[in-house]
């Protein structure tokens, strides 16, 4: 099955390509699967950009992703989930308030911001389309080192999902999350290094409330905020709106 007829082509000349050369990248429009779609360029002949509308509270970001994939020059799809996980988290209930970043997480369990099984049927979903579209590779913007304990964003849950893909869909097909050690900083940094990867940072949407300007106060804002604050960059989305620093 080929909708798209065929991946787009990347034009950079310096990647370092895997046999096959075609990934998917689960694309929130955030600042973290626009910095590994970037990435995925850079390594791969073929990209397209997969976005997931779940009734979330910053829907704005869907409509960043739309913004970042025109720019990077890769196909892109926004798949319709409606209400599947309406109520379970303050990020798709807006009956709920987002915790500000200091209390974000508690000795009572995961911040009130995790969506119980949300990466589980975006990687199902995203295998799915990547054995349709004949990729060998999904790539995900998972950091297990500046989350707040989400724990589908750890090594060992990656690993599992892609053995259970490549179990249920009989195909090698491999998960990539090429910021699951990096800090914030350090994706910040490599974010640097690729081209065109700023510029696209300055359309992506990491508030948790959808704001624009973003908050500054939410757990995501704040990670966002030190993360460029310790790599000593001026986030481009705030250079966007003329301002230096995030709300505190």
């Amino acid at each position: 099955m080929r909708p798209y007829g065929g991946l787009v082509t990347s034009q950079h000349s310096n990647k370092t390509h895997r046999e096959n050369g075609r990934a998917l990248v689960v694309f929130s429009g955030g600042q973290d699967s626009t910095t590994c779609l970037y990435w995925a360029k850079e390594r791969y002949e073929h990209v397209l950009a997969l976005t997931f509308s779940y009734g979330q509270r910053h829907s704005i970001e869907i409509e960043s992703a739309r913004r970042i994939a025109e720019m990077a020059g890769v196909r892109h799809e926004v798949l319709d989930l409606g209400a599947i996980f309406s109520g379970l988290s303050s990020l798709t209930d807006s009956s709920q308030a987002i915790p500000e970043a200091e209390n974000a997480s508690s000795n009572q369990g995961l911040p009130s911001t995790f969506v119980p099984g949300r990466n589980i049927l975006f990687l199902s979903l995203a295998a799915s389309r990547a054995y349709s579209y004949d990729c060998d590779t999904v790539v995900i913007g998972v950091s297990q080192e500046d989350y707040a304990g989400y724990p589908d964003c750890r090594e060992e849950f990656v690993k599992l999902m892609e053995q259970t893909v490549q179990a249920g869909l009989d195909r090698p097909i491999k998960i990539e999350s090429p910021l699951l050690h990096l800090s914030k900083k350090q994706t910040v940094e490599l974010a640097v290094d690729i081209p065109g990867c700023l510029e696209a940072l300055s359309h992506s949407t990491t508030c948790y409330n959808g704001a624009v300007p973003p908050c500054g106060k939410c757990n995501s804002c704040q990670l966002r905020a030190k993360g460029f604050d310790q790599a000593g960059v001026t986030d481009p989305l705030l250079e966007r709106f003329g301002a230096s620093t995030h709300a505190r």
